[in-house]
């Protein structure tokens, strides 16, 4: 069984829901999620928001936060993750965002990456990754990695906060 079927199987037996916000992945999350038969039992939604702007205004992330450190950060990531969680009404909210390139974004070098967690009752965790490879590795490599940390998350055996991993195979 593929992460993403395990994670949606693993909620359905819970009785719960999950809801994506995505910034670098652009949608990606929410395509391997729905990829999946029967998705619609446990997926909310998805709030794809590229622009730093809407992870204020839409997420609800803090606008001074995202003044002082710009949109790609630890804290960015676990508010996008809390913020989707309650704009959607799900039980859990994941998030990504992170630098895929070709270019640094806010002084971060490509490859800098931050995957959430937000569940019930303020449970949750932050992966902060230094992905190496192509823009679309970096991308397909953000896309696992939260899948990983939100599995981590419900079979309680979260992931580390901090990792380094290479992109691609």
């Amino acid at each position: 069984m593929n992460p993403a079927a395990e994670i949606l199987t693993m909620l359905a037996e819970r009785g719960q829901t999950l809801a994506v916000a995505e910034s670098l992945t652009g949608g990606l999350v929410a395509a391997e999620l729905t990829a999946v038969p029967g998705a619609s039992a446990v997926l909310r939604g998805s709030v794809t928001a590229y622009a730093t702007e809407l992870k204020h205004t839409v997420l609800d992330v803090e606008a001074d936060l995202l003044e002082a450190r710009g949109a790609v950060d630890v804290q960015v990531a676990r508010q996008m993750a809390a913020g989707v969680r309650t704009l959607l009404g799900a039980s859990w909210g994941i998030a990504t965002t992170g630098v895929a390139g070709p270019e640094p974004q806010d002084g971060k070098p490509v490859g800098t990456v931050y995957v959430a967690v937000a569940g019930p009752n303020g449970t949750g965790n932050v992966a902060a990754l230094r992905l190496n490879g192509s823009r679309a590795e970096i991308r397909r490599e953000s896309v696992r990695s939260v899948l990983e940390l939100l599995a981590g998350e419900l079979s309680g055996n979260a992931r580390a906060q901090d990792t380094e991993q290479n992109g691609g195979n």
